[in-house]
């Protein structure tokens, strides 16, 4: 499996032919899988039956890409979309996505403002990889940051939205070195230990 980060809340995800986007700022990369963790509340209206003025006002997603909860396969990828109705609103639905690909477990967690409830704590599991934002504003603080990820003890946990990740790092206890890429395999993840990894944005 290869991580890499493409600046912003955007990552790239591949495992031989198959790859995964996550928030891509662009059509630049092609992927299998498309997830958005923030998306228009317009997208959720009509269906497959919607009038062809209403899909082009609203947007019509492609058919790999996935905005919403649910329960999704594709690509032999299990994607679990997990509604979060506290930062939600009538503008815009967030979403949090449990991914298990190749038996390895990822949690995204994309553009959370505020810690998530015990229930969708629940629902996350114990993930491999988590990725999440650390860099306050409009986005997760780092200590609150870091405390979420010592309750879902991920073996990786990778920072997004952020300017330094010096303040996450130093909530962690760890140091942030960056580096290129994370490249892995199912069997060096170790339970029990997190590992920070601060990726350098790919250009």
């Amino acid at each position: 499996m290869i991580i890499n980060y493409l600046g912003g809340g955007s990552f790239k995800l591949q495992s031989g032919d198959t790859s995964m986007l996550i928030n891509p700022e662009n059509n630049r990369y092609k992927a299998d899988v498309i997830l958005r963790t923030l998306a228009p509340a317009a997208f959720s209206l009509g269906g497959a039956d919607a009038p062809a003025s209403q899909k082009l006002q609203r947007g019509e997603p492609e058919s790999n890409e996935i905005f919403f909860p649910g329960e999704y396969e594709i690509k032999e990828i299990d994607i679990h979309g997990i509604a979060v109705p506290d930062e939600s609103s009538e503008k815009f639905l967030k979403t949090v996505y449990a991914v298990t690909w190749e038996e390895i477990t990822f949690a995204f967690l994309g553009h959370l403002s505020k810690p998530i409830s015990a229930d969708i704590i629940e629902k996350l599991g114990e993930p491999d990889v988590l990725i999440l934002p650390v860099g306050g504003g409009h986005f997760l603080e780092a200590a609150p940051a870091a405390k979420l990820t010592r309750q879902l003890e991920p073996a990786f946990v990778i920072p997004t939205f952020y300017k330094t990740p010096a303040e996450f790092a130093k909530e962690m206890g760890q140091k942030a070195e960056p580096q290129e890429k994370l490249v892995f395999k199912k069997k060096d993840i170790i339970k029990g230990k997190t590992k920070l990894v601060v990726l350098e944005a790919k250009t």
